[in-house]
């Protein structure tokens, strides 16, 4: 498919073509929203954690005899009844980790690329560089590609001086093309991605 490719100064020096098999397939939202629920299942920490009546502290002798006081019989003051007592069913340390195959993973980021590329999302510029860190600088990168609401920059490697100067603005957000992930992708509205970035993800995404 053939879309427009920018440069920094948002005008357009030409087109490109990107993958049909990566930008270009029939989104598959089940496989979408299964990859999202899990990526937020594998990002909880499971380390909530309440005490059994085993593990609260005290309750050793029995609160009063078995007979003859009127009250109920009482073995413990950390019985789960009393104040201070042992939680039942309360959480304890767990893995909500989920599993899912390669392939259903790169589908669903295949599926989420078609997305942003069919409802005019995607912007291409041949290269993104600055020479020193400088918020002002990427906000008029950004206004002159139109993109004017939350944005996900993607680069093939580490570039400190874009990371730093898109570190202030307000939705918008930097990640190495080879950690693109569901959630990132369908958090942000438009996705801005250099030539090499998008080389990067079509190898891996492609096969």
């Amino acid at each position: 498919m053939q879309v427009p490719l920018y440069n920094q100064a948002g005008q357009q020096i030409g087109t490109t073509e990107l993958s049909d098999t990566v930008f270009g397939i029939a989104p598959n939202k089940p496989v979408m929203h299964q990859a999202l629920i899990r990526q937020l299942a594998n990002a909880r920490q499971g380390t909530s954690d309440t005490k059994t009546r085993a593990e609260v502290a005290g309750g050793g002798v029995k609160p009063w005899k078995q007979k003859g006081t009127g009250r109920a019989r009482q073995g413990s003051t950390r019985s789960p009844q009393w104040r201070h007592g042992g939680i039942v069913f309360g959480p304890t340390p767990r893995s909500y980790e989920q599993k899912m195959p390669l392939k259903m993973r790169r589908l669903a980021l295949r599926s989420a690329l078609s997305v942003k590329a069919a409802d005019g999302q995607l912007r291409v510029v041949d290269d993104l560089k600055l020479d020193a860190p400088k918020t002002s600088e990427m906000e008029n990168i950004l206004g002159g590609l139109s993109i004017l609401s939350s944005a996900l920059i993607l680069l093939p490697e580490s570039n400190m001086p874009v990371q730093k100067s898109a570190a202030n603005i307000p939705d918008v957000k930097t990640l190495r093309a080879n950690y693109l992930n569901v959630r990132d992708l369908l958090k942000y509205d438009f996705v801005l991605l250099p030539l090499s970035a998008v080389k990067m993800i079509e190898g891996y995404l492609g096969k």
